[in-house]
C-alpha cells in the first residue's frame, strides 16, 4: 500500500507512522519538516505546507495513494480543500476527528459511534463536527472515499495528561496544590498512542471502513482523582489536590474552561466493538499506571524537558485563591 500522512509527527501520528512502515506500507509524510520528532526510517518526506497550494501541488507531483490521512485538518475549509486535492488521487481519505464531538452534557454510556454529535460549548469540537458533515455529504453525493476516526484523550511519553502538564509537577514539588476540576470522580478514558496505532493502521486500505466513523480508545476507565494520583506517584511527589468547579476555572481562563466544560468535565467511556470488529488485532494493552511511568522517565531523562509555564502557574494560583475565599474550608 502507498499511504500519505499529512503531518505525521504529532503525539498520535508518531506511533502510527512507524507502525505503518513496519507493516510494509510505502509511507509518505507531507509536512514542513519542523517537528522535533524524527521521521520514521523508511518513510519518504515531501516538504510542503499543506496550506500553500503551490507547494503542495509541486510536492505531490503525479503521486496517487491508496490512503491519505490528514492529521492536521481542523476546519471545513481544510477538508474542502482536501476533497478537491485528493478526489482523483486516493482510494481512501481518513479524517482525524475527535470523540469530544459526541453529545455533551449527558448522553448514554458507554458511547457508541451512533451517538449524536453535539457540542454547544467547545469551538474545536464544533469545527470537527462541521468537517464530518461536509465529508459524509461528499461521500454520499459523489462517492468520496472517507473514513472518519475519532480519538479521545490519547497520550505519549511527552504528554502529561493533566491541566498544566509539567507545571503541575513543579507545583506539587513546591507544596502547591494541583487543581482537579469538579470533585474528581468524573470517569475518563486515556489511550496510549501505541495502542491507538494498532487500530488505526488496521483501518488503512480497509474496504469496510469507507463511509464509516469509528472511535479508537482504551477500555480502561479512570476517575480524574485516580489519574492525578498516578501522575503524582510516578513522579515521586506528594499528592496535594484541590477540587475546583469547572465553571470557576472557566471564569479565570476560558481556554482551559472550554476544554473542561466542552469535554473533560463529562464522563467518557467508549464501546470499542466497532474498531475491534474491523481490526481484530486491536486491543489496548497499556494501562495508564504503566504509561505514566514512561512519561516520568522521559521527563527525568533531560531536565530541559521540565518546562514550567509561569503564566499557567499564576493562573492556577489565582483560581485556587478565589476558590478558597469562596470556600474557606477547602
Amino acid at each position: 500500500m502507498k499511504v500519505l500522512f499529512i503531518g505525521g509527527t504529532g503525539t498520535i501520528s508518531s506511533a502510527a507512522a512507524p507502525l505503518a512502515v513496519e507493516r510494509g506500507m510505502d509511507l509518505f509524510l507531507l509536512n514542513r519538516g519542523r517537528s522535533t520528532r524524527p521521521l520514521p526510517a523508511g518513510a519518504t518526506h515531501l516538504r510542503a505546507d499543506i496550506h500553500d497550494a503551490d507547494e503542495v501541488t509541486k510536492a505531490l507531483g503525479g503521486h496517487e495513494f491508496d490512503a491519505v490521512v490528514n492529521w492536521v485538518a481542523y476546519t471545513p475549509a481544510d477538508v474542502r480543500r482536501d476533497v478537491e486535492l485528493f478526489r482523483q488521487r486516493t482510494g481512501q481519505y481518513v479524517f482525524i476527528s475527535s470523540a469530544s464531538a459526541y453529545k455533551i452534557p449527558g448522553g448514554a454510556q458507554p458511547i457508541t459511534e451512533g451517538a449524536p454529535l453535539l457540542n454547544p460549548i467547545w469551538r474545536y469540537s464544533q469545527q470537527k463536527i462541521a468537517c464530518e458533515d461536509l465529508l459524509m455529504r461528499a461521500c454520499r453525493e459523489e462517492g468520496f472515499p472517507v473514513t472518519i476516526v475519532r480519538p479521545s484523550h490519547t497520550y505519549d511519553r511527552t504528554s502529561i495528561p493533566v491541566t498544566g502538564r509539567f507545571t503541575v509537577i513543579d507545583r506539587l514539588r513546591r507544596g502547591k496544590p494541583a487543581l482537579i476540576h469538579g470533585d474528581g470522580t468524573t470517569l475518563w478514558t486515556l489511550t496510549h498512542h501505541r495502542d491507538f496505532a494498532v487500530g488505526f493502521v488496521g483501518l488503512l486500505g480497509h474496504p469496510l471502513a469507507i463511509g464509516e466513523a469509528v472511535h479508537i480508545t482504551s477500555d480502561e476507565v479512570l476517575t480524574w482523582n485516580q489519574i492525578y494520583a498516578m501522575v503524582a506517584d510516578a513522579f515521586g511527589v506528594k499528592p496535594n489536590f484541590l477540587h475546583v468547579p469547572s465553571d470557576l476555572i472557566n471564569a479565570y481562563d476560558e481556554t482551559l474552561g472550554a476544554g473542561l466544560l466542552g469535554d473533560k468535565a463529562s464522563c467518557k467511556m467508549f464501546d470499542n466493538a466497532k474498531i475491534k470488529g474491523l481490526v481484530p488485532e486491536f486491543n489496548a494493552v497499556i494501562p495508564f499506571h504503566r504509561g505514566v511511568r514512561e512519561i516520568a522517565d522521559w521527563y527525568r531523562a533531560d531536565p530541559a524537558r521540565q518546562v514550567v509555564d509561569a503564566d499557567m502557574d499564576r493562573t492556577l494560583d489565582r483560581i485556587a485563591e478565589a476558590y478558597r475565599k469562596a470556600w474557606p474550608a477547602a
